[in-house]
């Protein structure tokens, strides 16, 4: 036997002892890189999944952090941060609400700012009896939370485009005005949490001294030109009836706050985004 047939059958032997103890062919080699290759582009994949997730994760983080601070250094801008106030503020008692005194509100009345101003809105929140005695000329009497939800929604579903201006008040503009004005506020930021800081109410202020302060000044723009204040003997079964409805909504109210302080506690900017 010559060298060169007994190299070729160690050759051939060490051939198959390969393939049967190893128990791979060669056509193995073949799958096992497709599998490979496979296996790396659902990793990319996968990987360019969370990348992409991140990013619009930290995207509206980032666009609301450039309007707070764009809110916090230009100062008087309203609350998406488009332009500066339309009319004169004063600082009333409520430090995280815009007020206008009574002067403000005679002369847009008069049409002083209609160059300025295209619609606006006056929200009476006092009771109906109150609201029937006496109240500013135009003036709406919304004076529960079901009923100014009623108007944002409302306004979500007309999807506008004219700037819509508030004016708040009660009798003192002490305690139901200032409420439902931020009750607004809240609920126009939750329905459009989506795209800070857009708001269907980017301007809304509280008329500073309520209705009273008004009524003493400029009576002549009242309708019916008379003062009813909440208290009135005349109306104490009214005024029992209408604070045992306010307490169901002022509950929601409270809880809604306790969620929203949440919120901000777990929000990386922790302030109020108004």
């Amino acid at each position: 036997v010559s060298p060169q047939s007994v190299d070729h059958r160690r050759t051939s032997l060490y051939g198959i002892r390969k393939a049967l103890f190893t128990g791979k062919r060669p056509r193995d080699h073949a799958n096992e890189e497709e599998e490979y290759g496979l296996a790396r582009q659902i990793k990319k994949h996968k990987t360019a999944s969370i990348v992409h997730e991140k990013n619009q994760v930290e995207a509206p983080s980032e666009v609301m952090k450039s309007a707070v601070d764009k809110m916090e250094n230009e100062g008087d801008l309203i609350g998406d941060s488009s332009q500066v106030h339309s009319l004169p503020t004063i600082q009333g008692r409520h430090k995280d609400l815009k007020s206008v005194s009574p002067q403000t509100v005679s002369q847009l009345l008069s049409g002083k700012y209609d160059d300025v101003i295209s619609c606006y809105q006056i929200i009476d929140c006092r009771y109906p009896y109150e609201y029937e005695g006496g109240h500013i000329e135009g003036a709406e009497n919304l004076h529960n939370q079901a009923l100014i939800t009623d108007l944002v929604t409302s306004l979500k579903q007309s999807n506008p485009t004219r700037r819509n201006i508030i004016i708040f008040h009660c009798e003192f503009s002490s305690e139901r005005g200032p409420k439902l004005l931020r009750h607004l506020r809240n609920l126009d930021r939750k329905l459009n949490s989506d795209r800070y800081p857009f708001l269907f109410y980017p301007e809304v202020y509280l008329l500073d001294g309520g209705y009273r302060a008004f009524y003493e000044q400029h009576q002549s723009q009242c309708n019916p030109r008379n003062y009813v204040p909440m208290l009135h003997q005349d109306f104490s079964k009214q005024l029992r009836h209408f604070r045992v409805k306010s307490k169901s909504w002022t509950a929601g109210d409270k809880q809604s706050m306790r969620s929203r302080r949440h919120q901000i506690d777990a929000s990386p900017l922790k302030m109020c985004l108004w």
